[in-house]
């Protein structure tokens, strides 16, 4: 089975615009409270979410990328953040002699730019242009691409850009494309927000993920790109590989609409199936980024299904809490936390935590406070959705 490899990164997310923006600020611990939603009408208990800065969405004019997507009237902000990492990325991977036709794009969303809907249904902006709001985001990315090989849209939900991803390296191992940019991402929407204060999942400060005073999700916004190519195309064109995708693991629960099955035991066979497609081990893993959502049943049904698959080793294997700096990204966690775990592999380090008070019992997890030497190993990404949608990927170094 042919290699694949990551070779271009994009970002974008309440710490700015940027991978290295964002990997700068991860790597500071940078954790803030979170921000009010500027939407009078969002008269929920707790109208809170980590929104991407406005500079940098091209409503200022301030950023190159963000200047080019917001010259496109009939996208609303989840195209444009769209644009952005996926343009990064494009960039990053410098894919300027490779052919468009063979280039596809794969995203994943919850609700796309559902908050347009939402304000054209008010009366307060116009109607988008396009097709259904997931729809529309792989199809703008495509056309400002040129990508000749397909664009595909996906919506499951938070875990729809690992799915994404998984499919991205389908396709090229298929012979459908060269080359895939795969990625996701969320925007700020009344009916998101609405939906986990109705839920009680919506916590009301910073997230603590595992911590035993943990008091649920902080949403955001954002979206992440990755590029994926064989191994040896990459090396064909002389290419910097920042890490491998060498195996991914679906699977569902089955079992209930927004809840998970708290035996986790299909987050558990996501995370063998993943490990086992890369030829590894559990004792071969030597990070994982969880999807940590920072909800009480969340929490303790992925720690059980992480101590199912590493036994006792789980409180020495370094876990990074993503979602404790950027909130929540729905549909574009898993792409945020695979351009994280590339960076740790490339860079070789993983960064610290932001301190939690105490550790919940029933979460036996590692999560170191200071940044720690990531040399070899597997760096595995979870991902959990609404549907019992489960994702695992497993990432190693890049090939000497």
């Amino acid at each position: 089975m042919s290699e694949i490899a990551i070779t271009g990164l994009g970002a974008v997310c309440r710490l700015g615009a940027g991978v290295e923006t964002f990997w700068t600020r991860v790597m500071t611990g940078d954790t803030a409270p979170p921000d009010r939603v500027p939407d009078p009408d969002a008269r929920v208990p707790l109208p809170l979410y980590y929104l991407v800065p406005q500079v940098v969405t091209g409503e200022c004019g301030t950023s190159t990328a963000a200047g080019a997507a917001g010259a496109d009237p009939g996208l609303g902000p989840a195209g444009r953040y769209t644009l952005q990492a996926g343009l990064e990325a494009y960039a990053d991977a410098r894919l300027d002699d490779v052919a468009p036709d063979s280039v596809a794009v794969v995203t994943g969303s919850s609700v796309g730019d559902a908050r347009q809907v939402e304000l054209a249904r008010a009366g307060q902006a116009a109607q988008l242009t396009g097709a259904s709001p997931p729809f529309a985001q792989a199809s703008a990315l495509a056309a400002r691409i040129g990508a000749g090989a397909g664009a595909v849209s996906l919506s499951n939900a938070c875990a729809g850009s690992g799915y994404a991803i998984a499919l991205g390296a389908e396709m090229i191992r298929a012979g459908e494309a060269d080359v895939v940019v795969a990625g996701g991402v969320e925007a700020y929407s009344r009916v998101t927000v609405a939906a986990f204060n109705r839920m009680g999942a919506q916590g009301s400060e910073r997230p603590r993920p595992f911590a035993r005073d943990r008091a649920g999700v902080m949403l955001g916004e954002g979206a992440g790109a990755v590029v994926l190519e064989t191994v040896e195309h990459a090396r064909q064109r002389g290419a910097r590989i920042y890490a491998r995708l060498a195996g991914s693991g679906w699977s569902c629960d089955a079992a209930h609409p927004t809840a998970p099955d708290p035996t986790g035991a299909q987050a558990a066979r996501a995370m063998r199936a993943a490990l086992s497609e890369a030829g590894a081990t559990p004792e071969d893993v030597a990070l994982i980024v969880p999807h940590a959502t920072g909800t009480k049943l969340n929490d303790s049904t992925e720690a059980a299904a992480m101590a199912g698959v590493f036994g006792p080793r789980l409180d020495r294997i370094p876990l990074h809490n993503l979602k404790a700096i950027v909130g929540h990204l729905a549909g574009g966690a898993a792409v945020l936390g695979t351009v994280l775990a590339a960076l740790c592999l490339h860079h070789r380090t993983i960064p610290g935590n932001p301190p939690v008070s105490e550790l919940d019992p029933e979460c036996p997890v590692y999560l170191p406070a200071t940044p720690t030497v990531l040399d070899s190993g597997v760096a595995l990404v979870n991902a959990y959705a609404f549907g019992g949608n489960n994702i695992s990927l497993a990432l190693t170094g890049a090939p000497s």
